[in-house]
């Protein structure tokens, strides 16, 4: 597994295994199935409503907490320092953790200055309750914004981004700024894994589309953390790895819509 090397010092695993919509007895197998294959790279938020599932999954398998990356978010209804604080405690005590490694905000707020919250997000630093701080769903100005208020170094801005929503504007101003950035849906919920063009790309490598979707995001240095419900999917999306897209085939996927 490629790490990428965060603007705080720490490695995040470029592959992850994302949990939105995962809920119950599913959320906790898949956890504890996916860690089996080798993913250590845990992505969930407070609005995921799973957190406590999650919790269980790795307590269940008793993995040491040092080889997990593990992220959550934090509301953008919660964005305030005392509502931050509130809902991080919530957070720990729900996943049962000391720490999280990696620490967003979920949504930008209208109403609560980006000061104010990463001010919380210091203390919790600081309280070494976190390792490092990041954003998601951030525009180019946003981005702009939070790295100069930040007291903190922001690591990474996660967005949905894939062949049909390339980000390539953004992702080349997060990359000067030294802010990883982190794809959320990466296969558009699906369906990708239909698509003719990443189709045709696939059969010559021997792969599908949807690995073919992985791929051209991983070889682009971004975070990619695909949901999966199944066991042959979680194995299926770390098989992308060994092989390599050529550049008229990345090409062809950057104009892909």
């Amino acid at each position: 597994m490629k790490n990428i090397t965060l603007a705080s010092g720490h490695e995040l695993p470029i592959l992850g295994l994302g949990t939105w919509q995962l809920k119950g007895r599913q959320c906790r197998r898949i956890v504890k199935e996916a860690i089996s294959l080798g993913y250590t790279h845990i992505d969930t938020a407070w609005m995921y409503q799973n957190q406590r599932e999650i919790g269980k999954a790795l307590r269940d398998i008793h993995i040491d907490r040092e080889k997990i990356f593990l992220t959550t978010k934090i509301w953008h209804t919660h964005l305030s320092h005392a509502n931050v604080l509130a809902q991080f405690e919530e957070c720990l005590d729900d996943l049962q953790m000391d720490y999280v490694d990696l620490l967003l905000i979920h949504h930008p707020s209208d109403s609560v200055p980006f000061s104010e919250t990463f001010e919380a997000f210091h203390k919790l630093y600081e309280a070494g309750s976190v390792k490092s701080i990041g954003i998601s769903n951030f525009s180019i100005a946003q981005v702009e914004e939070a790295c100069e208020v930040s007291e903190l170094p922001i690591c990474t801005n996660q967005v949905e981004y894939h062949v049909r929503r390339n980000r390539s504007e953004l992702r080349d101003y997060c990359h000067a700024r030294d802010v990883v950035m982190t794809a959320h849906r990466p296969l558009a919920v699906g369906d990708l894994a239909s698509d003719t063009v990443l189709g045709d790309i696939g059969v010559r490598h021997g792969k599908t589309a949807a690995q073919v979707a992985l791929r051209w995001l991983i070889q682009q240095d971004i975070i990619t953390i695909p949901k999966s419900g199944s066991v042959p999917h979680l194995s299926e999306n770390l098989d992308v790895f060994a092989w390599q897209l050529t550049d008229e085939e990345m090409q062809t996927l950057d104009t892909v819509t």
